[in-house]
């Protein structure tokens, strides 16, 4: 996998600038602002009331405030809301329709990847297990293809929004969110907090993001067996993202049957943390 640095017309930079912002942020979203040193990157996700991902992102921290690396086709909602938040708080919010973000498609392992130099920011998407780098700038010429990037996030178990889920329309669990740092249940308030800590505290997480390998793998397509238990997201040849009910994995599981696609059993790359969550419902 190339580690050249690839442009994402479908990201926008949001700027959050001036003394208030870390305490705006505080009551707002689901990451830690906390001990937040200058160039750290944290994921998080500004929620619905109802606990649902309006718009996930990537935040750095900078000398004088914070931006924000999220979606293209929510970053102005997006910004028009944390506005409408900000009531008598001493904070600038720009969506910075100037800057481009550009992203390493695969780890450095050569070391040979160089950010431009024009880069006015460079930070680390720490959401997979070897850090991606990634670069706000001015400059939209990159080296590496979009599809690179896709494969790379897809291969790594990365959902991104517009592609594997819509805004306002998954709880963060769906996507991983507590799995990759993006929810700290310790923070003292965010919007739709009741309602997330509620289904950690229950366990009622019952659908969540799997990586997948097949040959039959088409957008869209449904994965089961007797019953469907999910939907593929995002698709990279043989690789795909699919968003799976894990009670019905665990039947599945337990009933040691094939999961399939189109008749063609596909296999799952389940991590961890996965399989403690799908073995705890096979012996509830």
């Amino acid at each position: 996998m190339s580690s050249s640095f690839v442009s994402l017309p479908h990201r926008r930079v949001i700027s959050l600038r001036g003394p208030d912002t870390i305490s705006l942020l505080e009551r707002l979203v689901t990451n830690g602002v906390q001990d937040w040193a200058e160039n750290e990157t944290r994921y998080g996700a500004l929620l619905t009331p109802q606990g649902k991902v309006l718009a996930d992102y990537l935040a750095i921290r900078t000398l004088d405030g914070v931006l924000l690396d999220c979606g293209l086709d929510i970053a102005p909602d997006f910004a028009k809301r944390l506005k409408m938040f900000r009531l008598r708080s001493d904070v600038a919010i720009e969506l910075e329709a100037e800057l481009v973000v550009l992203a390493q498609a695969g780890p450095n392992t050569s070391g040979t990847a160089r950010p431009p130099d024009t880069a006015s920011v460079l930070y680390s998407d720490n959401r997979y297990d070897e850090p991606r780098q990634r670069v706000i700038t001015a400059d939209q010429s990159a080296e590496g293809s979009l599809e690179d990037y896709h494969q790379d996030r897809i291969l790594n178990g990365v959902p991104e929004m517009g592609a594997d889920f819509e805004s306002a329309a998954v709880f963060p669990s769906v996507i991983n969110m507590d799995q990759l740092g993006g929810v700290d249940l310790k923070k003292g308030c965010f919007v739709g907090q009741e309602v997330v800590s509620r289904m950690h505290r229950r366990g009622k997480v019952r659908r969540r993001t799997v990586r997948i390998e097949g040959d039959q793998l088409n957008l869209g397509t449904s994965l089961g067996n007797d019953n469907v238990i999910g939907n593929i997201t995002s698709v990279a040849g043989h690789h795909a993202l699919a968003q799976v009910r894990t009670d019905r994995l665990a039947k599945l599981m337990q009933e040691e049957k094939p999961v399939l696609v189109d008749g063609a059993p596909v296999s799952l790359d389940l991590p961890e943390w996965l399989k403690e969550e799908i073995k705890a419902m096979e012996l509830g």
